[in-house]
Formats: C-alpha cells, structure tokens, sequence
C-alpha cells in the first residue's frame, strides 16, 4: 500500500484524476477528487497534484466544484503561478447560469491570496454586486471587503463605496447586513459606515425581517445615530422595544445597550429597561452554555452597581451546583454577597458556609472571603461562622479566616473583641505566607487583647532563620515592635534577638534596612516610636469601601455588552489603549456617497424627512487616538522616573509655566482609566484626587530620553466642562514640548471618548 501522502500516492491521484474512464464516470471522479482533499486534511503535501485539480473544477457537478474550491484556495498561496490558471475557470464560471455556481466562483476567487489577484476581481464583483441571485450579492458584498483589503494602503475605490450604500436598499436582508459589515472593513480608516438619519430608520424598518444576528449587529451600528429631537428618540425606542422580548440573548443586551445609550438622558427610561432585562439574565445565568452564564453573571453585576439590590429576590438563582465550573461559582458568590439583606442572608450565609468546605482550597478561600465581605454589615452572624470555621483545622481554611479576620478588624473595629477571642490555637494550623502575615498582623495591633499574644511571636522569633518569606519576616519586626510599646516587660528581649538577627545575619536586604529602621527609630526614644508606629489610622472608607458607590447608569451604559464587562475597565482600557476606539459618529467617506445614500434612502425609509442633516464628523484628535505615541518620532520618554511627592513639588514651584491649555470634558473621572491610559505612553502619575472630588487635581510627570522633565497639572473644576492642563518643562526645548503636548493631548481625548 502506497504511504500516505509519499510519492506513489500522489502517482496513483494523478493517474486516476486524468484517467478519461474515471473522469467519464462522476461518481468516481468525485471519488478520487475527494481522496486529495482527505489527504490534504492530513497534512500530506498535494499541491503537484495543482493542475489536475483544477481540470477537475471544470465539470458540472457542484460538490465535486465546493471539493476543488477548497482545494484551490488551500493551495493557492504555495502556487501563485499554477493558481492563474484556476482564474479563467473561475470567471467563466462567474457567468455559469446557477446561482449556487457563480456565488462558488466568486466566492473561491476572493479567497485566493496571492499577488495581482486584485485586477482579475474587480468586474466580477462588480456584475455580483448586481445580480439577480440574492446569494451571489452576498458572496459579492463580502468580497468587495476582502479586495479591498488586499490592495493595503490603496486609495478606496468611491464607486464601490456607493454601490454598496445603494445595496442598503437590497430586498434580501442578509445582503443589507453584509453591507454594513463590509462598509465598517473598508471604511476603517475613515471611521466606518457612516449612519445618518435616513439609514438608520431604513435600518429600523427593514429590523423584522432580519435574522438574530444580523438584528444584534443593526443594533450594534445604530449606536452610531443620535437622534435630533426628543420626539424621534421615542419613536426609535418604540420601534425597539419588542426587542427586549427576543429569544435571543444577543438580540436582549444589544437593544439593551441601545437603550441606555439613547435615553441617556432620561434615567427614569434608563432603570425601566434594567426592570425588562431582568428576566433575561436570569435566564442566561441559569444557561446550560457556560460562556453564556459567564457574561450574564458579569452583566448582573454591572447593573447592580446602579440598582443595589436589584436581582435580590431571586437570590437562590445565584446559588452554585456541583457541576458548574470554577469561575462561574466564583462569579455567583460575588454576585450573591451584594443581594444580601435582613430578609435572606440566613439563606445566603448557611449556602456560602457549605461552599467553604468544599474540595476546592480555592474555591473554599472564595466562600470564606464572601463571608467576610458581608460581615462589614451582618458582623455579628458571620463573625459567628467564621470562628465556627477555626474548629475544622484544615490549613487553607484557618489561614483565609485569619485573613478575613485581619480585614474585619481594620474594616469594622466592633467585633476586634470578638477576633481576639478566637485567634489563640490558629498558629498551629496555618503554614502559608499570607496567612502568617495577617496573623502576625492581628498580634501585633491587637497584642494587649490576646494574653498568649508575646509567645506566639516568640515562637515566629524563634524559627525566623528558617522562614523563607521576607514579607514575613518584615511584618514580624513591626508586629513586634507595636507589642513592645503595649507589653515592654515581655517582648524586650526578644525584640532585641531579632532585631540583631535582621541587622546582622539577615540576607535580604529589605528586611535588613527595615531591621535598621526600628533600630535607628528605638535610639530616638520610645515616645517617637509611639509617634510613628501608632499615628491615626486612614479612613476605610477611602479603600475597600469606598468601590462600593452607587453609581449611575451612564457611568457605564457604554461598556454594558462588550468586553470590557468581561475584563474589568481597568484591563481592557490596557489592552486597547494603543488601538483606534469605534468613534460614536463617523465622519461620511466622500462627498459623493453621502449625498447619493441620503437621496436614495429617504424616498424608502423616511419620506417625511425633506433634507437631511449629516452626522457631527468625529474630532481629529478621536480620529488619530493614540497615534501620537511618545516613543516615535523627535520625543522618546523613559518608562520609569524615579520622582518623589516631595521632589515633584520642589521642581514644580522653581519652573514657571509653559503652556496651558483647555480640553473638553464631558461625565465624572475615572481616575483608573486616566491612569492605565497615561501608563502606556510612559507618563507617570505623582498624585491624584479621589474620584468625585470636587476640584479634581492631578499631577503627571514624565521625562525624555536626554532628560527633559515634562511636569503637568490637570484641573477640573465642579461646574466647569474643560479639563484645564498647565505644563511646566525643566529646559527649553520647544520641540519635545510640542510633542508631548500632542500625546498628552490625545491621551486625554481618548479617555474623554471612552467616558462620555
């Protein structure tokens, strides 16, 4: 038997593919064809057996052309040459009187990538762009994206741009649809497919006659549209509002997300819609599909952050099954600390207590940390269950209750008594970093309320040149150092043991400076210890609490159904900081198609409309994001500057202004998104206001590779819309200054984007 894919084999294909008897009989010629596709699935390398193929293209049967087509656009990269002569049997195959043929032809020669491919297209789309077959105008419409996409950087035909505009008309839907998609590819540059008012009600009405998907992405690019008046914007809501009845999900949170964009205004319209998709959700979340359950999950708990409570008399539907996946417990669990109420945290707190025994350490941990979150407000019970928890003895356990009594004790200062209490016998059990550091931590702050307190740190003291944690090692010292002030007579000398050992013997240097810290600090007397070690406590409020804001619904209304939901703002704004944002309202590519789909359609899809207004184009700075990168061209700045408070204030009251300037600012600051954004293009941030603060302040800094400081003040007043920016610059050089205004510049007007 010939090996597979070896040279016999290719033999025998090729004898059998120009054999007149085989190729007399169809069933056996589509045999054999099907026999190099199968080796070709392999791996096996067939492309000698090219013009065979091709000759095998030429026959009237349409599997045995879907078979060649396949084959043909596999190969045709590893062939340019052999791949010409496929092309004039693919065009006169593009006048082949079935449709199911001339769509194949069209379809197989827009998908062979090779050079000078382009000329030989150009008619043929242009016959399928209006032809009678509906199918070949799909193919056609889609191809006219994948030319244009291998002529790179050529100027975009105008011509096809308005053919396919004029095709918005089609009767065919799915036609209409692959028109928006390939006008979004070839118009990238500009912006995208441009959606004025009489599209987007042609749109509206041609919605009942779509598919699913092609009504998510019509939803997806109206919006682009924002409506003229109040009057227009609820007949457009009308219009869209048995769709939020839709069977499908992505039908549900696309109208969603259109919704709260439109009646962005209107937050009373805003908290109807999240009352409507409540259903929904709760569907998708109880979804067989795990990736679907997923984005539900993460939806509900962005609405939640504007409707507390919202979902909470469905509680039990974010209850965890055994067979669900790691994450989306996980996900449940969040979900369920923030529905919590008089009413049914008993329910809550006896379900989470039987997910912290489960076989997962992690998922335990995650159970146990969602008791404690919501001990912040029922203290009392769970604080219960968690000394409850201490009995069981198992180390993952003990070290996540110790943790999560560490954050009560700082969070919540009501139930330190109670804290104190079950700490004596948890040193026995925990064994890992972060466990050890917290109850070091609890010791050390709380020591006076724990009798055993001294000697469980005499013990840490004792085994300290065989803990392999220098975080360890270091909240051991200042744990100590905070039980010597409460307690001197029991831990002065063993303060001083290892205060010699961390001086004297101790490897890592962190510890060691921190060991000479203390030791330094001790010479200056114990009341300046006392200064230093036992000053006022921050607020809570400023850390973990203070996420837990109600915000509005437009904080994030645009982020709802994309994956920013998915990721966190934070991450996805890293991720594409240096991409081009989708700008609201696109710019029209030329003049010519504008005025031609503005005509056209208004006779179909909005008669009433005498003239039409085209959209506001997008700022040339949300045109150009982020193109303006610091590292290219005259300006390079260094990643890391090694600039204090305290050396940024001295700097800034010796230099005088440079240039002030006001941007547009539209919503409140996202003090996160500002700082991932200004991180990319290697511009540091020195200190900045709480989010909501009224003024906001805050200071940037940023330096060159020759080493020209670039310092920078941004000022938002309460009742002011412009971002007001003052830059100072060490030396004189108005070049770099030009160009890191310009990035600075974009930066901000990319972030204003994604805000507003």
């Amino acid at each position: 038997m010939p090996y597979l894919g070896g040279e016999e084999a290719q033999r025998e294909l090729r004898r059998a593919l120009s054999n007149p008897h085989v190729q007399a009989d169809p069933a056996r010629y589509r045999g054999a064809v099907l026999r190099v596709i199968r080796l070709m699935s392999q791996g096996a390398d067939v492309s000698g057996l090219f013009p065979e193929m091709v000759k095998a293209g030429a026959v009237a049967d349409v599997v045995q052309k879907k078979l060649v087509s396949f084959y043909v656009r596999a190969q045709a990269p590893r062939q340019p040459q052999l791949a010409l002569l496929a092309v004039n049997s693919l065009r006169k195959d593009c006048a082949h009187p079935s449709p199911a043929v001339r769509g194949l032809a069209l379809r197989t020669m827009c998908g062979l990538r090779m050079p000078g491919i382009q000329e030989y297209l150009q008619q043929p789309l242009v016959n399928g762009l209006r032809d009678k077959a509906s199918y070949v105008r799909r193919v056609a419409v889609l191809g006219c994206a994948k030319m244009v996409k291998l002529q790179g950087d050529c100027e975009v035909d105008g011509a096809l741009v308005n053919e396919l505009y004029s095709l918005l008309r089609d009767q065919d839907p799915i036609v209409v649809v692959n028109c928006l998609r390939a006008l979004e590819e070839i118009l990238k540059k500009e912006g995208g497919v441009v959606i004025n008012k009489p599209i987007a009600h042609h749109l509206l009405n041609r919605m009942p006659d779509l598919d699913q998907w092609g009504q998510s992405e019509v939803l997806t690019f109206l919006l682009r549209y924002k409506p003229r008046s109040e009057d227009e914007l609820f007949d457009i809501l009308n219009l869209l509002d048995g769709y939020l009845k839709s069977s499908s999900p992505s039908v549900v949170m696309a109208a969603t997300k259109l919704f709260l964009v439109l009646a962005r205004e209107y937050p009373d319209v805003q908290a109807d819609v999240l009352v409507r998709v409540k259903g929904p959700l709760l569907s998708a979340c109880t979804s067989e599909s795990r990736e679907l359950c997923f984005t539900a999950l993460c939806h509900v708990r962005q609405i939640l952050r504007s409707l507390p409570g919202h979902f909470s008399s469905h509680y039990k539907k974010f209850f965890c099954s055994y067979s669900e996946p790691h994450y989306i417990k996980c996900q449940k669990m969040e979900v369920l600390c923030e529905l919590v109420n008089d009413e049914n945290v008993q329910q809550v707190l006896e379900e989470l207590k039987g997910y912290c025994t489960d076989v997962s350490e992690e998922l335990a941990q995650g159970a146990i940390f969602a008791i404690a979150n919501i001990a912040r407000t029922y203290t009392e019970q769970c604080v219960g269950i968690l000394t409850e928890l201490l009995g069981l003895q198992q180390e993952h356990i003990t070290s996540a209750v110790v943790r999560a009594f560490r954050d009560l004790a700082w969070l919540c200062p009501q139930c330190t008594d109670a804290v104190c209490q079950a700490l004596p016998g948890c040193e026995d059990t925990i064994q890992d970093s972060e466990g050890k550091q917290a109850l070091i931590w609890l010791l050390g702050t709380h020591g006076e309320k724990i009798p055993n307190a001294p000697y469980v740190l005499e013990d840490f003291v004792e085994s300290v040149k065989s803990e392999s944690f220098p975080a360890v090692k270091m909240e051991l010292l200042t744990a100590l150092l905070r039980l010597f002030l409460a307690r001197p007579a029991e831990c002065q000398d063993m303060l001083g043991r290892l205060l010699y050992y961390c001086i004297e013997e101790e490897q890592d240097m962190a510890v060691r400076d921190r060991g000479l810290f203390y030791y330094r600090l001790l010479q200056s007397g114990v009341e300046e210890v006392r200064r230093v070690l036992c000053s006022p406590k921050s607020d809570p409020s400023m850390g973990l609490l203070g996420d837990q804001s109600k915000q509005p619904v437009n904080a994030w209304a645009s982020e709802f159904n994309t994956l920013a939901t998915i990721y966190g703002r934070e991450r996805w704004a890293l991720a594409t900081a240096q991409q081009p944002v989708e700008p609201s309202h696109s710019c029209p590519p030329c003049a010519d198609s504008s005025s031609r789909d503005t005509e056209s359609l208004v006779s179909e899809g909005n008669k009433e409309v005498p003239e039409v207004h085209p959209d506001t184009p997008m700022s040339e700075g949300n045109k150009e994001l982020l193109k303006a990168h610091p590292d290219a061209g005259s300006l390079s700045l260094i990643p890391d500057v090694s600039l204090t408070a305290e050396q940024f204030e001295k700097t800034w009251l010796s230099l005088d202004t440079c240039c002030q300037l006001s941007l547009p600012w539209c919503g409140p600051v996202h003090a996160d998104t500002i700082q991932t954004a200004l991180r990319v293009v290697h511009i540091q941030t020195i200190a900045m206001s709480k989010a909501g603060a009224q003024p906001w302040k805050a200071y940037l800094s940023a330096q060159d590779d020759s080493g020209c400081l670039f310092l920078t003040e941004l000022l938002l007043e309460a009742a002011d819309s412009e971002l007001q920016v003052s830059v100072k610059q060490n030396e004189a050089k108005p070049e770099a200054l030009q160009s890191f205004i310009s990035a600075l510049r974009t930066v901000l007007e990319a972030v204003a984007g994604l805000e507003s």
